[in-house]
């Protein structure tokens, strides 16, 4: 047992520097283009699939919630906010970034999750302009009070040691569960449930992005780092994984029903798109 927590101690400190740069200069970045971005996909228009899933890609603390905001306001489409959702990736990049992955691998799962975005962004919107043909009643724009979750207003730097503390806390609990999971049960015996079941794995792995904070992509990015989950299986996961844009959509927006069917629309394609990557043996 002090063994395991040794392990998980000396495994989550190493990440502390690199994961205060990486969200001191995702805080900078934030701060600077914030306005710019939400301009940017409020004047998108019948491209907005295209430049929500382009912007939903850069680090951008709480850009869920905004795109949440504005759809709830009928300011973007449905196929806006579901491309936003689909190629964000929330707490992904930073702990790639913190554990040395290759640029390489991580532009090319961005990637995916970005053309994914898109084409599930367009064919969302073709279908609702199909079924709402003929209706000429405009849809009213509601005037809302975002709620950002970045803590901004307290500066970048208070921030960042903020974001850092969290996730340090949160990977140093997971890392320890799963070092104590894997001494216990096994590390091939782990892997091979979860690996060897292409249609399995990014079903569990799409309940685990459904978690709606951090904690789903953090979950899901260690287990793919440690060899417990597949690629496809982690992209099914993490395209689920909108951060809290999720549960800022149950409560802003009117219409229980309505956000129920984004939800299982949201889990549906991240699923699908993961069995499909794992079908077709998809390795990064």
């Amino acid at each position: 047992m002090l063994e395991i927590l040794e392990d998980a101690i000396i495994d989550s400190v190493k990440l502390i520097p690199f994961l205060f740069l990486t969200y001191l200069l995702m805080e900078y970045i934030e701060h600077k283009t914030k306005e710019k971005t939400k301009e940017t996909i409020k004047k998108s228009g019948k491209y907005g699939p295209f430049i929500g899933a382009l912007l939903g890609i850069v680090p951008q603390c709480g850009f869920s919630v905004s795109a949440t905001n504005l759809y709830a306001a009928r300011v973007i489409t449905l196929g806006t906010l579901i491309a936003v959702y689909l190629s964000t990736s929330d707490e992904m990049l930073p702990i790639f970034l913190s554990e040395g992955v290759a640029i390489d691998i991580i532009l090319k799962i961005l990637a995916i999750k970005l053309i994914i975005g898109m084409i599930a962004g367009f064919l969302i919107d073709f279908v609702v302009r199909l079924k709402n043909k003929g209706n000429t009643e405009k849809e009213k724009i509601i005037d809302l009070c975002e709620k950002e979750h970045c803590h901004c207003e307290h500066g970048i730097f208070k921030s960042a040691l903020k974001h850092t503390i969290n996730i340090f806390i949160f990977i140093f609990v997971f890392t320890l569960i799963i070092n104590l999971v894997i001494h216990l049960i096994g590390e091939e015996n782990i892997a091979g449930f979860m690996l060897d079941r292409p249609i399995l794995g990014p079903i569990l792995s799409g309940i685990i992005g459904l978690i709606p904070n951090c904690a789903s992509s953090v979950i899901i990015t260690q287990m793919y780092l440690t060899n417990i989950i597949s690629i496809g299986t982690m992209i099914a996961g993490l395209l689920v994984s909108a951060g809290v844009g999720l549960a800022v959509l149950f409560r802003i927006n009117k219409g229980v029903k309505e956000n129920i069917k984004i939800t299982i629309l949201l889990y549906a394609i991240g699923v699908v798109s993961g069995i499909l990557l794992e079908l077709i043996g998809l390795n990064i």
